[in-house]
């Protein structure tokens, strides 16, 4: 595991799928959640996205800055590998916080999602089998 021994310091590795894209990130992740609102399912392809929130000054990019693909505004937006496509983070909250796609993470955060949000607007399909509190939208 890509770590430093003092868990306050701990660094957690991220990359995409084919090995293009990489980062670090500390792991001092201030929330996590799994959102299903129409706009992380359709990013994801998936039921939800599973995210952690921290500070943006605390994740780099390491490898395959000029291979990003970048879809929104410098301040709110989704980045991904431009080379496979994976969803590696968004920009949110005016650029001063990233959502870390959790399934990007090499190595395992000491943060699990707390919570589901916009479940109001969740796939029709999907069933939410945790005990995990719900939330129609954001979390109170």
């Amino acid at each position: 595991m890509s770590t430093e021994s003092n868990a306050s310091n701990r660094v957690l590795m991220g990359k995409c799928e084919c090995g293009t894209a990489g980062y670090r990130v500390a792991d001092a992740f201030l929330y996590a959640a799994n959102c299903h609102c129409s706009r992380c399912r359709a990013a994801t392809g998936s039921a939800f996205k599973a995210f952690a929130g921290i500070e943006r000054e605390k994740l780099e990019i390491t490898d395959g800055r000029d291979s990003l693909l970048v879809y929104g505004e410098e301040e709110l937006n989704d980045t991904r590998c431009g080379a496979c496509g994976s969803f590696l983070f968004s920009v949110v909250r005016d650029g001063r916080y990233v959502h870390v796609s959790m399934g990007s993470l090499v190595d395992a955060p000491s943060i699990r999602p707390t919570h589901h949000i916009f479940v109001g607007s969740k796939a029709p399909w999907f069933e939410i089998t945790d005990d995990l509190p719900q939330f129609e939208e954001h979390a109170a």
